[in-house]
């Protein structure tokens, strides 16, 4: 039982929108296999979808930088994993369109990416982005997405 509850973490998610999103940018059994696939132990996570302004208000409140960014993780301390990841569905958008990648590609990253933020990863060293990039692409690579690194 305990191999198997290691082998497979619960996880509870909640999904919001945000003011000035009116759908969901993937179904929510996707964005859960995205969320599952990146938790490495039990988590409980919020997944909130956000527009311009409140990226921008919440990187500007909690980060000093005035312009909405992509994503935003909110780690908690407690005795599992415990975040809220916000991303800005416009700049994904727009990211996406500029990089040439599929919407949904490009989301499936970002979600990855945060929740991995979540689970420890970091990139402010060449390590830590060597070791947080390799792990990206290989859970995209189970979802056959492309490569964000490539």
């Amino acid at each position: 039982m305990a191999a198997e509850r290691a082998a497979h973490p619960r996880l509870s998610l909640a999904v919001q929108l945000g003011d000035e999103i009116a759908a969901l940018p993937a179904t929510r059994s996707r964005l859960r296999r995205w969320v599952a696939a990146s938790v490495e132990s039990d988590a409980q996570i919020v997944l909130r979808f956000v527009g311009e302004r409140e990226g921008r208000a919440l990187n500007a409140a909690y980060r000093d930088r005035d312009y909405a960014t992509n994503v935003l993780t909110f780690a908690y301390d407690d005795d599992r994993l415990h975040a809220d990841i916000v991303i800005c569905l416009p700049v994904v958008r727009r990211e996406a369109r500029e990089q040439r990648k599929a919407v949904t590609a490009h989301l499936a990253h970002l979600v990855a990416h945060g929740v991995l933020h979540a689970g420890g990863y970091e990139h402010d060293t060449e390590r830590g982005a060597r070791r947080m990039q390799r792990r990206e692409s290989e859970l995209l690579a189970r979802f056959r997405l492309p490569d964000p690194w490539r």
